[in-house]
């Protein structure tokens, strides 16, 4: 264990040294940030708490732990099609490590850079591990939940099932060889924000959001929010590859409804659907939206399929 900094030297040593980017006048060490605005758009912000035994192992690499904490808020905004600009840290640490907020800031500061977004200040305290982001971006063409209709395909960006078929390997239940392992860690760990294709699909999706509690729950929110029915056809789920080597026949329930896939999900208009399949993103149309009472009916070879799960439960 190393030495046990306090609040200051936490935020000194560990935080107030991250590159300060685009419409940072003021970034960490004073009472707030300030912040330049963007002139064009509008602000688009989300915050997420992840907890220490319910969203990752509290014995977790602390950098992959930062990366994973990090990942998933920038998702948010990728499902918004916003761009990344800055974020908030509030961090509650059982003890002050110095050790381990080593590894943390340097996976947090890593991940930032990549994605371009500036942590503008935050707060640490003392108590049971948990790590709350917020970000902040800016978006001239928002993806909302609210505008799909009747008609309208309904799209996966990418392969689904891959970080809910991994949990039992985090969590060391599930014993596999190395190479496996390492791919269940960066399915876990390092979730891919889809920030190219909600750009690429702004000008013709009708909906958008981040699967995050499950394909099933979460286009659940687009059907409440535009006043539509969906139904699903899973034989046409693309259903990872890592999912289908760990989880066999129960890959296609973790699919549609394992959560922590942070691909899009997203409907198209019927006179846009060809413009969308020339993208060329590699996206697969899934089902169709329809009148009706905002559910989602799942469909398997013709025949109704019950989800054995409603997805992850915050509560």
């Amino acid at each position: 264990m190393g030495a046990s900094p306090g609040e200051f030297e936490i935020i000194r040593d560990f935080f107030a040294s991250a590159p300060q980017g685009e419409g940072v006048v003021l970034g960490i060490g004073d009472d707030c940030a300030l912040l330049q605005a963007p002139s064009q758009g509008q602000l688009a912000t989300s915050m997420d708490t992840l907890v220490a035994g319910r969203h990752f192992p509290a014995d977790a690499d602390p950098a992959a732990i930062a990366a994973r904490a990090l990942r998933v808020n920038l998702s948010d905004l990728a499902a918004m099609n916003a761009r990344p600009l800055w974020f908030t840290l509030a961090l509650t640490l059982p003890e002050s490590d110095a050790n381990w907020l080593r590894k943390f800031s340097s996976g947090l500061l890593q991940t930032a850079a990549q994605f371009g977004v500036s942590l503008v200040g935050g707060d640490t305290t003392a108590g049971p591990l948990s790590i709350t982001i917020q970000v902040i971006g800016q978006t001239a063409r928002p993806l909302r939940r609210d505008g799909a209709g009747c008609g309208d395909s309904i799209y996966a960006s990418g392969p689904l099932g891959a970080a809910a078929a991994a949990l039992p390997v985090i969590l060391g239940d599930q014993r596999v060889p190395a190479e496996v392992q390492h791919q269940a860690e960066r399915a876990f760990y390092f979730p891919e924000p889809q920030f190219a294709t909600a750009a690429a699909i702004s000008d013709f999706a009708s909906s958008a959001l981040d699967i995050s509690d499950g394909l099933i729950a979460d286009l659940a929110h687009i059907c409440e929010s535009s006043h539509v029915s969906a139904d699903i056809y899973l034989e046409r789920l693309p259903v990872s590859s890592l999912a289908q080597s760990l989880a066999g026949a129960n890959a296609l329930s973790l699919s549609a409804g394992g959560g922590d896939d942070y691909q899009l999900c997203f409907t198209v208009p019927p006179d846009k659907v060809e413009s969308v399949e020339k993208l060329g993103l590699g996206v697969t149309a899934i089902g169709t939206l329809s009148a009706g009472d905002a559910k989602v009916r799942c469909w398997h070879n013709g025949e109704p399929w019950q989800a054995p799960t409603a997805g992850y439960q915050h509560f």
